[in-house]
């Protein structure tokens, strides 16, 4: 991952950060500021991935403030009309259903089980749309085309870009697997590393245009993911080996660090210190008070409480103070 690993040696690294052990609670808690029990979500399945409707967003938090909001990729916090990104504050929205492309039975669009991660279809703000092209290339180069409209207005913007990838069914490009069977690995690992290595080209497309937009001086990227690291073992030659996962003892659905622990690499030209670490113990939950500072949103008086905690002090100076604290953790 050459152009992650270029942006982790300039980014501002939290190393203790954690979220929840799957996905939808994570993105709960991202979203509401609040453990992913306090708004209902639970689980990935079974609708305890809903998102409780009463919730004040963090996009709605920043429209507020006057920023444009775009969601590309996964959303996961519920499907029914109430529940949809484009009714809980986003303006921009390139999403599939479910907890993944293809989960038709969960909720996914039908057409997806047939081809999936390729030419798939998805909903376009109110609009069912058929695309063309491997999925995580299709949410990277929509969120960069809406990124380029909003620098020609006026107009801050929050732009999520929120990947599927890498996640079962492990498909990947041939051109991306080629070399991993070459190797000897197995379908499966290929299909993963490959995920990966076509995330990190993608990644490296987006820090290429914001730097020749000259966007990244007035620009906070973050780099991070929903849970731990699955599909933790594969076969090399046909024998069985294990996949890395920094140490940690489990991984996705574990309460255990490696469920929990993941990278949270932080950019901004200029404002933030490079190649720093902050080994304070931070989560999921602080994103959204964080954000609301930095964009100076007042947020009303009746909207639910937040249990995070602002990363200001923490962005200005790693060794700034910061009182233990306690996380929780669930398995659905």
């Amino acid at each position: 991952t050459p152009n992650i690993d270029q942006f982790y040696n300039k980014a501002l690294r939290f190393t203790d950060f954690h979220v929840s052990p799957t996905c939808a609670p994570t993105r709960a808690a991202m979203m509401s500021g609040r453990p992913p029990f306090k708004v209902g979500v639970s689980h990935t399945i079974y609708q305890r991935e809903r998102m409780a409707p009463d919730v004040f967003t963090l996009p709605q938090a920043l429209k507020s403030a006057g920023y444009r909001t775009g969601l590309f990729g996964k959303w996961h916090l519920g499907d029914e009309d109430s529940y949809l990104p484009q009714n809980r504050g986003f303006d921009e929205v390139l999403m599939h259903g479910s907890g993944g492309i293809g989960q038709v039975n969960l909720g996914d669009f039908p057409p997806n089980k047939d081809n999936v991660y390729f030419d798939n279809v998805l909903l376009h703000n109110d609009t069912i749309v058929k695309t063309k092209g491997y999925c995580t290339d299709l949410f990277f180069h929509s969120a960069l085309s809406w990124i380029h409209e909003q620098k020609k207005g006026s107009s801050p913007y929050f732009a999520y870009i929120s990947l599927n990838a890498p996640h079962a069914p492990l498909v990947a490009p041939e051109s991306y697997k080629k070399r991993f069977l070459d190797l000897g690995y197995d379908q499966g690992t290929a299909g993963r590393y490959g995920m990966v290595e076509n995330i990190d080209d993608n990644f490296g497309l987006l820090m290429k245009k914001l730097e020749s937009w000259q966007a990244l001086e007035n620009t906070l990227v973050i780099f991070m993911t929903d849970n731990g690291a699955s599909h933790l073992s594969g076969r090399l030659n046909g024998k069985r080996v294990r996949h890395f996962n920094a140490h940690f003892k489990g991984g996705k659905n574990s309460p255990n660090e490696g469920g929990t622990h993941v990278p949270a690499f932080w950019q901004w030209k200029g404002k933030l210190t490079e190649g720093t670490d902050v080994k304070k113990l931070t989560a999921h939950l602080d994103l959204y008070p964080t954000f609301c500072e930095l964009a100076g949103v007042t947020l009303p008086a009746k909207m639910q409480e937040l249990d995070g905690r602002s990363l200001l002090p923490l962005l200005k100076d790693n060794n700034a103070t910061w009182p233990d604290r306690s996380l929780f953790v669930h398995c659905g």
